[in-house]
């Protein structure tokens, strides 16, 4: 139990470490570690999980740490992927904090930012891509045979109602969780 624990706080300290760009920036690198390299959850499950911490308050690799470290390693997992999770995020964001507050109108710390602001619209662009393909499609596979028309009619159908009505987020996620229930 405890070489599981620590292989979480281990895993999710890599992913802290390397999760510019916040939440949605660190999904491909969330499932490969826990999917491809561990093969702790399946597709399925992991694509619940986001789903779930999409839902509740709080960032969303945050909780996603938590309920992936809950379900392979109880409370000590969820504690230690958590903790790893958020342990380096910390210690950069104040090292950060401390150099551009020296150098904020430095024009190379201008230049880092914008850099960083690039590669992170590319990460959230990746996961935005792994995020339907894994609603979308029935495997990791994406083909018109694998495709769950419901899931795309849904989908559209809220897009639309979000955008010319201005339907509330929150109830758009209900009348989609009620959809998929029934459907």
């Amino acid at each position: 139990m405890f070489s599981t624990v620590f292989s979480l706080f281990m895993c999710f300290l890599q992913v802290g470490l390397f999760s510019i760009g916040g939440g949605y920036a660190t999904i491909p690198l969330i499932r490969q570690i826990i999917i491809d390299n561990h093969g702790w959850l399946t597709l399925s499950e992991f694509t619940n999980m986001i789903t779930i911490s999409q839902m509740t308050p709080g960032p969303l690799a945050i909780n996603l740490a938590t309920f992936v470290g809950k379900k392979i390693g109880g409370i000590g997992g969820s504690i230690a992927a958590t903790t790893g999770g958020v342990l380096f995020g910390i210690i950069i964001s104040l090292l950060i904090y401390k150099c551009f507050n020296k150098f904020k109108e430095s024009r190379v710390a201008a230049e880092v930012l914008k850099g960083l602001r690039s590669a992170t619209s590319g990460l959230i662009a990746s996961a935005c891509v792994m995020v339907v393909v894994m609603a979308f499609f029935k495997s990791q596979t994406p083909s018109l045979a694998n495709l769950d028309i419901f899931s795309v009619i849904i989908f559209a159908i809220l897009l639309f109602c979000v955008q010319k009505f201005k339907l509330n987020m929150i109830l758009a996620i209900f009348i989609a969780g009620i959809a998929g229930l029934f459907i």
